[in-house]
Protein backbone atom coordinates (compact mmCIF):
# COMPACT_ATOMS: atom_id res chain seq x y z
CA UNK A 1 0.00 0.00 0.00
CA UNK A 2 1.09 3.42 -0.61
CA UNK A 3 2.98 5.18 1.77
CA UNK A 4 2.62 8.84 2.60
CA UNK A 5 4.13 8.78 6.50
CA UNK A 6 6.91 6.30 6.57
CA UNK A 7 8.12 5.92 10.21
CA UNK A 8 6.34 7.86 11.80
CA UNK A 9 6.64 8.28 15.64
CA UNK A 10 4.14 10.73 16.41
CA UNK A 11 2.57 11.04 20.35
CA UNK A 12 -0.77 11.37 19.85
CA UNK A 13 -1.83 10.20 23.11
CA UNK A 14 0.62 13.11 24.71
CA UNK A 15 -1.39 15.46 22.75
CA UNK A 16 -5.14 14.29 24.02
CA UNK A 17 -6.13 17.16 26.28
CA UNK A 18 -5.25 19.44 22.88
CA UNK A 19 -7.86 17.07 21.16
CA UNK A 20 -10.48 16.90 24.00
CA UNK A 21 -9.97 20.95 24.43
CA UNK A 22 -10.36 21.03 20.59
CA UNK A 23 -13.54 19.23 20.19
CA UNK A 24 -15.35 20.74 23.09
CA UNK A 25 -14.75 24.15 21.83
CA UNK A 26 -16.42 23.21 18.70
CA UNK A 27 -19.32 21.13 20.59
CA UNK A 28 -19.74 23.94 22.58
CA UNK A 29 -19.67 26.80 20.21
CA UNK A 30 -22.25 24.93 18.27
CA UNK A 31 -24.45 24.44 21.17
CA UNK A 32 -24.98 27.87 21.85
CA UNK A 33 -25.64 28.42 17.97
CA UNK A 34 -28.30 26.22 18.95
CA UNK A 35 -29.60 27.97 21.89
CA UNK A 36 -29.04 31.35 20.74
CA UNK A 37 -31.61 30.56 17.67
CA UNK A 38 -34.17 28.90 20.02
CA UNK A 39 -33.47 25.30 19.46
CA UNK A 40 -32.29 23.21 15.97
CA UNK A 41 -33.65 24.60 12.83
CA UNK A 42 -35.95 22.51 11.05
CA UNK A 43 -36.76 22.17 7.50
CA UNK A 44 -40.03 21.63 6.33
CA UNK A 45 -39.06 17.88 6.20
CA UNK A 46 -39.83 18.09 9.93
CA UNK A 47 -41.59 21.46 11.03
CA UNK A 48 -44.21 21.17 8.45
CA UNK A 49 -44.83 23.88 5.87
CA UNK A 50 -43.98 25.05 2.33
CA UNK A 51 -40.16 25.47 1.05
CA UNK A 52 -39.68 27.43 -2.18
CA UNK A 53 -36.25 27.56 -4.15
CA UNK A 54 -36.52 30.44 -6.45
CA UNK A 55 -34.22 31.48 -9.50
CA UNK A 56 -34.18 35.10 -10.24
CA UNK A 57 -32.48 36.32 -13.39
CA UNK A 58 -30.17 38.59 -10.85
CA UNK A 59 -30.23 38.47 -7.33
CA UNK A 60 -33.15 41.19 -5.43
CA UNK A 61 -33.42 42.58 -2.26
CA UNK A 62 -34.46 40.92 0.75
CA UNK A 63 -36.93 43.53 1.56
CA UNK A 64 -38.30 43.54 -1.70
CA UNK A 65 -39.27 39.70 -1.28
CA UNK A 66 -40.70 40.08 2.14
CA UNK A 67 -42.72 43.47 0.92
CA UNK A 68 -44.27 41.25 -2.27
CA UNK A 69 -45.11 38.01 -0.36
CA UNK A 70 -46.38 40.18 2.67
CA UNK A 71 -48.80 41.68 0.54
CA UNK A 72 -50.65 38.24 0.04
CA UNK A 73 -51.54 38.15 3.74
CA UNK A 74 -49.32 35.01 3.97
CA UNK A 75 -48.10 34.65 8.25
CA UNK A 76 -44.41 34.04 9.20
CA UNK A 77 -42.59 33.64 6.15
CA UNK A 78 -38.91 33.56 6.04
CA UNK A 79 -36.40 34.77 2.93
CA UNK A 80 -32.91 34.17 3.06
CA UNK A 81 -30.09 34.15 0.10
CA UNK A 82 -28.65 30.74 -1.50
CA UNK A 83 -25.47 31.30 -3.36
CA UNK A 84 -24.98 33.68 -5.19
CA UNK A 85 -27.69 35.84 -4.51
CA UNK A 86 -29.74 35.10 -7.31
CA UNK A 87 -31.25 31.91 -5.99
CA UNK A 88 -33.65 32.85 -2.89
CA UNK A 89 -35.33 30.25 -0.53
CA UNK A 90 -38.80 31.30 1.19
CA UNK A 91 -39.95 29.01 3.73
CA UNK A 92 -43.63 29.17 4.74
CA UNK A 93 -44.91 27.82 7.88
CA UNK A 94 -47.88 25.50 8.89
CA UNK A 95 -49.74 27.98 9.60
CA UNK A 96 -49.05 30.21 6.52
CA UNK A 97 -49.95 27.36 4.39
CA UNK A 98 -53.50 25.65 5.63
CA UNK A 99 -55.67 28.11 3.01
CA UNK A 100 -54.64 25.43 0.63
CA UNK A 101 -52.15 23.97 -2.18
CA UNK A 102 -52.24 27.05 -4.02
CA UNK A 103 -49.74 29.44 -2.01
CA UNK A 104 -46.57 28.48 -4.10
CA UNK A 105 -48.62 29.87 -7.52
CA UNK A 106 -49.97 32.98 -5.40
CA UNK A 107 -46.19 33.69 -4.13
CA UNK A 108 -44.80 32.76 -7.29
CA UNK A 109 -47.38 35.34 -9.42
CA UNK A 110 -46.81 38.17 -6.83
CA UNK A 111 -42.20 37.90 -7.02
CA UNK A 112 -43.42 38.04 -11.38
CA UNK A 113 -45.49 40.78 -11.03
CA UNK A 114 -43.43 43.01 -8.93
CA UNK A 115 -39.50 42.00 -8.85
CA UNK A 116 -39.07 39.80 -12.15
CA UNK A 117 -41.30 38.47 -14.71
CA UNK A 118 -38.14 35.66 -15.22
CA UNK A 119 -38.00 34.28 -12.21
CA UNK A 120 -38.32 30.26 -12.13
CA UNK A 121 -39.43 27.93 -9.28
CA UNK A 122 -36.38 25.45 -9.14
CA UNK A 123 -38.00 23.20 -6.13
CA UNK A 124 -41.10 23.46 -3.96
CA UNK A 125 -42.20 21.08 -1.03
CA UNK A 126 -44.73 21.16 0.98
CA UNK A 127 -45.31 18.96 4.59
CA UNK A 128 -47.99 18.74 6.71
CA UNK A 129 -47.42 18.85 10.16
CA UNK A 130 -48.28 15.55 11.57
CA UNK A 131 -46.61 14.25 8.48
CA UNK A 132 -43.40 16.25 9.56
CA UNK A 133 -43.79 15.15 13.10
CA UNK A 134 -43.58 11.37 12.05
CA UNK A 135 -40.33 11.69 10.76
CA UNK A 136 -38.73 13.76 12.73
CA UNK A 137 -39.50 11.09 15.14
CA UNK A 138 -38.41 8.09 12.70
CA UNK A 139 -34.90 10.01 11.90
CA UNK A 140 -34.23 10.33 15.56
CA UNK A 141 -35.27 6.73 16.32
CA UNK A 142 -32.52 5.96 12.46
CA UNK A 143 -29.61 7.40 14.42
CA UNK A 144 -30.68 6.13 17.98
CA UNK A 145 -30.72 2.44 16.59
CA UNK A 146 -27.70 3.07 13.99
CA UNK A 147 -25.51 3.63 17.29
CA UNK A 148 -26.81 0.99 19.16
CA UNK A 149 -26.17 -1.20 16.82
CA UNK A 150 -23.00 -0.47 16.13
CA UNK A 151 -21.93 -0.49 20.10
CA UNK A 152 -23.08 -4.30 20.21
CA UNK A 153 -21.51 -5.09 16.71
CA UNK A 154 -18.30 -3.44 18.14
CA UNK A 155 -18.39 -5.66 21.41
CA UNK A 156 -18.70 -8.59 19.45
CA UNK A 157 -15.91 -8.18 17.22
CA UNK A 158 -13.63 -6.75 19.82
CA UNK A 159 -14.78 -5.95 23.43
CA UNK A 160 -16.65 -4.11 25.55
CA UNK A 161 -14.40 -1.17 26.14
CA UNK A 162 -14.06 -0.63 22.62
CA UNK A 163 -17.66 -0.17 21.79
CA UNK A 164 -17.73 2.17 24.77
CA UNK A 165 -14.77 4.43 22.81
CA UNK A 166 -16.49 3.75 19.47
CA UNK A 167 -19.73 5.39 20.86
CA UNK A 168 -18.12 8.46 22.14
CA UNK A 169 -16.12 8.78 19.02
CA UNK A 170 -19.51 8.43 17.08
CA UNK A 171 -21.60 10.73 19.02
CA UNK A 172 -18.80 13.21 18.95
CA UNK A 173 -18.88 13.70 15.07
CA UNK A 174 -22.63 13.63 14.88
CA UNK A 175 -22.69 16.64 17.83
CA UNK A 176 -19.76 18.66 15.69
CA UNK A 177 -21.36 18.39 12.28
CA UNK A 178 -24.81 19.01 13.77
CA UNK A 179 -23.27 22.23 15.64
CA UNK A 180 -21.16 23.46 12.49
CA UNK A 181 -24.34 23.14 10.34
CA UNK A 182 -26.75 25.19 12.77
CA UNK A 183 -24.04 27.84 12.99
CA UNK A 184 -23.82 27.99 9.44
CA UNK A 185 -27.55 28.63 9.83
CA UNK A 186 -28.35 25.45 8.07
CA UNK A 187 -31.65 23.41 8.47
CA UNK A 188 -32.08 20.07 9.82
CA UNK A 189 -33.60 17.95 7.04
CA UNK A 190 -33.81 14.55 5.52
CA UNK A 191 -30.97 14.68 3.58
CA UNK A 192 -28.76 16.07 6.55
CA UNK A 193 -30.42 12.84 8.58
CA UNK A 194 -29.40 10.64 5.79
CA UNK A 195 -25.58 12.39 5.63
CA UNK A 196 -25.51 12.03 9.31
CA UNK A 197 -25.88 8.01 8.66
CA UNK A 198 -23.53 8.14 6.07
CA UNK A 199 -20.81 9.91 7.94
CA UNK A 200 -21.20 7.45 10.94
CA UNK A 201 -20.86 4.39 8.89
CA UNK A 202 -17.31 6.38 7.43
CA UNK A 203 -16.25 7.50 10.75
CA UNK A 204 -17.00 3.75 11.86
CA UNK A 205 -15.06 2.03 8.82
CA UNK A 206 -12.34 4.46 10.03
CA UNK A 207 -12.33 3.74 13.87
CA UNK A 208 -12.45 -0.16 12.84
CA UNK A 209 -9.04 0.10 11.07
CA UNK A 210 -7.37 1.64 13.97
CA UNK A 211 -9.08 -0.48 16.42
CA UNK A 212 -7.81 -3.74 14.35
CA UNK A 213 -4.12 -2.39 14.56
CA UNK A 214 -4.42 -1.79 18.31
CA UNK A 215 -5.89 -5.51 18.98
CA UNK A 216 -2.85 -7.14 16.61
CA UNK A 217 -0.27 -4.61 18.32
CA UNK A 218 -1.54 -5.14 21.89
CA UNK A 219 -0.63 -9.18 20.98
CA UNK A 220 2.49 -8.31 19.64
CA UNK A 221 4.08 -5.51 22.18
CA UNK A 222 2.50 -7.10 25.61
CA UNK A 223 5.48 -5.62 27.43
CA UNK A 224 4.86 -1.96 26.45
CA UNK A 225 2.94 1.09 28.08
CA UNK A 226 -0.41 0.86 26.93
CA UNK A 227 -0.10 4.60 25.49
CA UNK A 228 2.74 3.33 23.31
CA UNK A 229 0.59 1.07 21.98
CA UNK A 230 -2.09 2.92 20.80
CA UNK A 231 0.42 5.44 19.19
CA UNK A 232 2.33 2.43 17.56
CA UNK A 233 -0.64 1.47 16.35
CA UNK A 234 -2.23 4.78 15.30
CA UNK A 235 1.22 6.01 13.14
CA UNK A 236 1.21 2.52 11.37
CA UNK A 237 -2.44 2.89 9.80
CA UNK A 238 -1.98 7.19 9.35
CA UNK A 239 -0.85 6.54 6.12
CA UNK A 240 -4.22 4.97 4.88
CA UNK A 241 -6.30 6.92 6.83
CA UNK A 242 -5.04 10.08 5.33
CA UNK A 243 -5.38 8.79 1.72
CA UNK A 244 -8.90 7.14 2.56
CA UNK A 245 -10.10 10.68 3.70
CA UNK A 246 -8.75 12.47 0.77
CA UNK A 247 -9.93 10.09 -1.54
CA UNK A 248 -13.25 10.56 -0.42
CA UNK A 249 -13.32 14.12 -0.31
CA UNK A 250 -12.65 14.51 -3.93
CA UNK A 251 -15.45 13.36 -5.27
CA UNK A 252 -17.56 14.85 -2.16
CA UNK A 253 -16.03 18.30 -3.12
CA UNK A 254 -16.92 17.97 -7.00
CA UNK A 255 -21.07 16.97 -5.43
CA UNK A 256 -20.97 20.21 -3.30
CA UNK A 257 -19.89 22.40 -6.14
CA UNK A 258 -21.32 20.69 -9.17
CA UNK A 259 -24.03 18.95 -7.59
CA UNK A 260 -26.54 22.21 -7.17
CA UNK A 261 -28.34 23.59 -4.58
CA UNK A 262 -30.73 21.04 -3.56
CA UNK A 263 -27.50 18.84 -2.42
CA UNK A 264 -25.46 21.17 -1.59
CA UNK A 265 -26.42 20.89 1.97
CA UNK A 266 -26.48 17.02 1.70
CA UNK A 267 -22.62 17.36 0.48
CA UNK A 268 -21.61 20.42 2.97
CA UNK A 269 -23.02 17.76 5.83
CA UNK A 270 -20.72 14.53 4.28
CA UNK A 271 -17.26 16.82 4.22
CA UNK A 272 -17.91 17.97 7.31
CA UNK A 273 -18.14 14.65 8.30
CA UNK A 274 -15.41 13.23 6.40
CA UNK A 275 -12.78 15.20 7.73
CA UNK A 276 -14.58 15.42 11.30
CA UNK A 277 -14.40 11.37 11.17
CA UNK A 278 -11.00 11.22 9.98
CA UNK A 279 -9.74 13.74 13.09
CA UNK A 280 -11.83 11.62 15.76
CA UNK A 281 -10.22 8.42 14.25
CA UNK A 282 -7.22 9.74 15.23
CA UNK A 283 -7.46 11.70 18.37
CA UNK A 284 -10.81 11.13 20.69
CA UNK A 285 -11.43 7.09 19.71
CA UNK A 286 -7.78 5.83 20.79
CA UNK A 287 -7.47 8.63 23.52
CA UNK A 288 -11.09 7.41 24.99
CA UNK A 289 -9.32 3.68 24.84
CA UNK A 290 -6.44 5.30 27.26
CA UNK A 291 -8.44 6.73 29.37
CA UNK A 292 -10.58 3.55 29.98
CA UNK A 293 -7.72 2.00 30.37
CA UNK A 294 -5.80 4.10 32.79
CA UNK A 295 -9.00 4.04 35.55
CA UNK A 296 -9.42 0.40 34.60
CA UNK A 297 -9.13 -1.11 38.29
CA UNK A 298 -5.34 -2.99 38.63
CA UNK A 299 -4.84 -6.51 39.10
CA UNK A 300 -3.13 -6.82 42.61
CA UNK A 301 -0.69 -10.01 42.82
CA UNK A 302 -1.78 -12.28 45.99
CA UNK A 303 0.84 -11.80 48.88
CA UNK A 304 2.88 -15.09 49.62
CA UNK A 305 2.77 -15.71 53.25
CA UNK A 306 7.00 -16.52 54.25
CA UNK A 307 7.60 -19.78 54.98
CA UNK A 308 7.79 -20.72 58.43
CA UNK A 309 10.40 -24.24 58.62
CA UNK A 310 10.07 -26.34 61.15
CA UNK A 311 12.31 -27.04 64.57
CA UNK A 312 13.94 -30.05 64.24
Amino acid sequence: MLQIFKNTAIDFIAKRRIAYGLSALVILIGMASIVSNGGLKYGIDFAGGLALRLRFESPPTIGSVRGAISSLDIAGAEVQTVGDGAEILVRVPVEGVEGGDDRSDEILGSLKTQIDPTVSVLSADKVGPKVGAELKGQAIKAIVLALLAIVAYITLRFEFRFGIAAIVTLTHDVLVVVGLLMLLNREMSLPIVAALLTIVGYSLNDTIVVFDRIREDTKLMRRRPYGEVLNASINRTLSRTVITSVTTLIPVTTLMILGGSVIQDFALALLMGVLVGTYSSIFVASPVLFEWNERKPRAVAPVKAPRVKANA
